[in-house]
């Protein structure tokens, strides 16, 4: 095994991890309902994917 002949300092272990940050989701606005949502989710609300309806509503009471 390998072992390192220094230890690697603070600033130069987090220089190399800089890319490692979160990008923003892609959104997109429902044509049909004017909802924004994220892509390849179905809408919780309306039960909707693709314009196809996969979940029932449910019946409120």
């Amino acid at each position: 095994m390998a072992h390192p002949k220094r230890k690697q300092s603070k600033a130069r272990r987090d220089k190399r991890r800089t890319h490692y940050k979160l990008g923003s989701k892609t959104l997109f606005k429902d044509s049909k309902s004017g909802e924004v949502s994220q892509y390849h989710r179905v809408n919780m609300d309306t039960g909707m994917y693709k314009g196809v309806q996969v979940i029932p509503e449910k019946d409120e009471e």
